[in-house]
């Protein structure tokens, strides 16, 4: 690494990964802070670059101007006090940082719009953290990557049968068709999972510093880049979580978890925290999309009536034949399926050349009624 005494440019900084995880995750292994009080001068130079990384990983729905401008507020007030100390001789120290103060509020305002016209033009510095990309880079089977831009999640139907769906403000990277003896995939963001069974085939999802194994299952990551924690939520069946070796193997041991249990990774101390019982934690109980609170088993139900359980759950769009399915009837359990998987069944059941189309978020059933 480059010595960071030399560091004369923001291009230094922003291209140190130790400083970016200091800034965005206050991981200070480097004593950033420490080095950043003994210079006034350099101090100066710190705190420009690192308003450039705010500012690029900003998130309107996540982070309100008024924490940046305490967060920043905070960091100020310490460098005031050790400048104070430092600047012994000089003629007036409180007005220079003043007039840097208001330098710095205009360049919160300039990066921050900055940073949302980059976040729109889905460029690589807005809702992108350095782990993900690392990580893509080193897979070889060519990926596909979606980002939802829009206000609703969308959905994501995989090659195996498994379905993702991909809340705003999220990427997804994914291969067009699993090849080997594992499926991948990489997330940045949050996700909700329903994974095709496949105990030959293990399928992992790497989210930033976690990777998540599961077999066959439907649980929730939500990994931003720029949040605090990382939280992984199980609904149905097995997962298994470890630390991500590309970034540091701080946790050796795999962690499990059951349905209705959760791991919560404090990116600030490195600690995983499982939670047994996801209704005694308020942030996870209440924080529960729609998909994980709907049940999928159904008995003697209208068709119509399961078709719009799944809109609810996935918000997608069924068209579908009402007069000719008004009297058709279901008994069967969709839990534990993906959305490619629960369509299916509903088509074996009624048959009559039933079948589906899926474009999106518009699903097209045709049918010729019940048997």
């Amino acid at each position: 690494m480059q010595d960071r005494n030399n560091f004369t440019d923001i291009e230094d900084f922003l291209s140190n990964e130790s400083f970016r995880r200091w800034v965005r995750f206050q991981v200070d292994d480097e004593k950033w802070e420490d080095w950043t009080l003994e210079d006034p001068q350099r101090a100066k130079l710190v705190e420009e670059a690192r308003l450039w990384i705010l500012a690029m990983n900003i998130s309107e729905n996540s982070v309100s101007k008024l924490e940046i401008e305490r967060a920043i507020e905070n960091t100020w007030n310490k460098i005031n006090n050790k400048a104070s100390k430092l600047a012994e001789t000089a003629e007036d120290s409180s007005y220079f940082w003043k007039n840097n103060w208001v330098r710095s509020a205009a360049a919160v305002i300039v990066f921050g719009m900055l940073g949302s016209w980059f976040y729109q033009q889905n460029d690589f510095l807005s809702n992108s953290s350095p782990i993900y990309n690392e990580l893509i880079a080193e897979n070889l089977e060519g990926l596909v990557e979606q980002t939802n831009n829009s206000n609703k999640p969308q959905i994501i139907n995989l090659s195996d049968g498994s379905s993702v769906l991909l809340q705003p403000n999220s990427k997804l990277s994914y291969p067009k068709i699993f090849i080997g003896k594992e499926r991948k995939v990489y997330l940045s963001g949050e996700g909700f999972f329903e994974i095709s069974k496949n105990p030959k085939k293990p399928f992992f999802v790497f989210a930033n510093e976690i990777v998540t194994k599961v077999l066959g299952t439907s649980f929730r990551i939500r990994a931003y880049d720029n949040q605090p924690n990382i939280e992984i939520i199980v609904r149905t069946g097995k997962v298994k979580i470890i630390s991500n070796n590309t970034v540091a193997k701080f946790n050796k041991d795999e962690i499990e978890l059951l349905p209705n249990e959760a791991l919560r990774f404090v990116r600030k101390n490195l600690e995983f925290n499982k939670i047994t019982d996801i209704t005694t934690d308020t942030t996870l109980s209440s924080s529960n999309n729609t998909i994980e609170k709907l049940s999928f088993n159904f008995s003697d139900t209208p068709v119509a009536q399961i078709l719009k359980t799944i809109e609810q759950a996935y918000l997608v769009d069924i068209d579908f034949p009402i007069e000719k399915l008004k009297n058709c009837h279901l008994t069967t359990s969709l839990n534990d399926q993906p959305l490619p998987e629960k369509l299916k069944i509903i088509c074996r059941s009624l048959g009559n050349n039933t079948s589906y189309e899926m474009n999106g978020n518009q699903i097209t059933i045709s049918s010729e009624g019940c048997d």
